[in-house]
């Protein structure tokens, strides 16, 4: 454990355990809020299953969304990586910003905010970098909509609700497939998610999570703004027939073209949006944001 009179934080390679999490909080004064889906990881066998399904290499850059207390921060900078972490909590910042960040002050670049408002916590390149990330329930959809809209990480680990990752990982005609299934897949190839319990952290949540791993694609594809829109709003009527709901649309005149892209894959006016498989959306004509 690293520990100073300013703060406290856990090192990966402890034994984990409720109590140990427990007592440090509480030398912080800090209770778990639920409402910011503050669950504390307490299994080490699951912070080394996230650095391997990251494939870390020395001096790779990892943003790290919801650091906590600090236990995948330290694992990720004892294995050689750059990170730029974000942490939404007042209290968990300032804990690591007296403890992890001057031990590793040329590595561990921290700062305070929203991920929805920095999806990338700061890291300014454009391409080769990775994101391990901790998502609240809330936020898991809108975040990573605005990582898909920039800049791709070449890999994703993301500790998710299952019902997220159920949303991420869905296939054209699940229940679960809708918008965020089709960017998804779109940019990346979606490996099987690793179950995590839920007594795998303090305090336990009410849900199982999933700890799922994205391999960006060599032809990734991105969906503009307009389509993005688009592709939402048809998603919001998602039981009615892709014809209808294109000849309604704001934007008919410049859809209609569309309809015989899908019919020519097959793809009938009467077939439902959670029926289209990628190929028909990425066949949507490129459309200009109002």
């Amino acid at each position: 454990m690293l520990a100073s009179s300013e703060g406290v934080t856990l090192n990966a390679d402890m034994p984990l355990s409720p109590s140990d999490t427990r007592a440090l909080l509480e030398r912080l004064g800090h209770r778990p809020n639920k409402r910011l889906g503050q669950n504390f990881l307490i299994d080490g066998n699951i912070v080394r299953k996230s650095l391997e399904l990251a494939y870390l290499q020395p001096d790779d850059c990892v943003v790290e969304i919801g650091p906590g207390l600090g236990t995948l921060s330290s694992a990720l900078l004892e294995a050689g990586a750059q990170v730029w972490a974000i942490e939404f909590d007042p209290r968990l910042h300032d804990n690591l910003a007296n403890t992890l960040a001057p031990e590793w002050p040329d590595k561990f670049h921290l700062i305070h905010g929203d991920a929805i408002d920095h999806p990338r916590a700061g890291f300014a390149l454009q391409n080769n970098y990775k994101i391990i990330a901790n998502l609240p329930y809330a936020i898991s959809t809108p975040w990573m909509e605005k990582i898909l809209a920039g800049p791709l990480p070449d890999r994703l680990v993301l500790m998710l609700q299952k019902e997220a990752a159920d949303r991420f990982t869905a296939t054209p005609g699940h229940k679960n497939y809708g918008a965020i299934s089709v960017f998804i897949e779109a940019s990346y190839q979606r490996r099987p998610g690793h179950r995590v319990a839920r007594q795998c952290f303090y305090p336990t949540p009410d849900v199982d999570s999933t700890l799922l791993h994205l391999e960006r694609l060599p032809d990734a594809f991105h969906f503009n703004t307009a389509q993005r829109e688009t592709i939402r709003a048809i998603f919001t009527q998602r039981r009615k027939q892709i014809g209808s709901l294109v000849n309604k649309h704001q934007r008919a005149s410049e859809l209609r073209p569309w309809l015989k892209e899908l019919a020519a894959l097959g793809i009938p006016e009467t077939t439902r949006p959670e029926a289209i498989p990628l190929n028909g959306w990425r066949k949507m004509p490129v459309l200009v944001s109002s």
